[in-house]
């Protein structure tokens, strides 16, 4: 069981994301949690918008950013503000909403829709994903289907819960935080609030809720094991 107050570390900023892999670090000084930043995330897209080369990067209308080496197919929809970075690329019917940040060599597949979302360096969301209001963190992956849910059914305040402990967001809107490396199997819903750590693999077809601990295999409800 995690204690309260270890529970509050291990959902440290600096515990589940490499900061060095976004365009975004400035955004999460000052802060503990990466969820603290959801709300944050439109207003600091045009302030970093507005310090982007126009040597490196298109700007198209008032509010996107494309980075020139990027691949967008011509059938995406992108709507700002949002940067698409370096090297990512954004594939067949793609919908971006806005709030939005691409990370460079990142991959926005067919059809999968972002919305209020940070994808860090090399993210892979790359076919029929749904990820809103959600962080997702360095080399992450979602496999085929996976998506975030970000309103609880309820509509209450999302609660992050591990056992018995539980820590207040106060926010409505909140899917999932992934850390570096996490790899989501295909189908898995991410119910609202959940974080998994850095390292750690989800079985397809899993329903997650809560807190996942850094470097383990969520199997299913009730079992997760330490990876070896």
């Amino acid at each position: 069981m995690i204690g309260g107050i270890v529970l509050q570390e291990k959902l440290n900023i600096n515990e589940i994301l490499d900061l060095n892999e976004t365009i975004a670090a400035h955004m999460f000084q000052g802060y503990t949690y990466p969820w603290e930043v959801l709300g944050k995330i439109k207003d600091e897209i045009l302030k970093i918008g507005a310090t982007l080369s126009a040597e490196d990067y298109d700007k198209l209308g008032s509010d996107v950013w494309i980075a020139k080496s990027a691949k967008v197919a011509p059938t995406a929809a992108i709507y700002g503000p949002a940067i698409i970075s370096k090297n990512a690329e954004v594939r067949h019917c793609a919908f971006i909403r806005g709030s939005v940040i691409v990370g460079e060599g990142a991959v926005v597949g067919n059809s999968t829709e972002l919305k209020n979302v940070i994808l860090f360096n090399m993210v892979q969301v790359p076919h029929y994903n749904y990820v809103g209001d959600s962080i997702l963190g360095f080399k992450a992956h979602m496999g085929a289907g996976a998506i975030t849910s970000n309103v609880k059914s309820d509509k209450t305040l999302v609660t992050v819960t591990a056992g018995k402990d539980r820590i207040a967001t106060g926010l409505k809107k909140f899917g999932a935080i992934l850390g570096d490396n996490v790899e989501i199997g295909c189908n898995s819903v991410l119910n609202p609030g959940t974080v998994v750590g850095r390292n750690s693999n989800v079985y397809p077809l899993s329903m997650v809720r809560g807190y996942v601990p850094e470097g383990s295999i969520y199997k299913k409800v009730g079992e997760i094991i330490e990876k070896r």
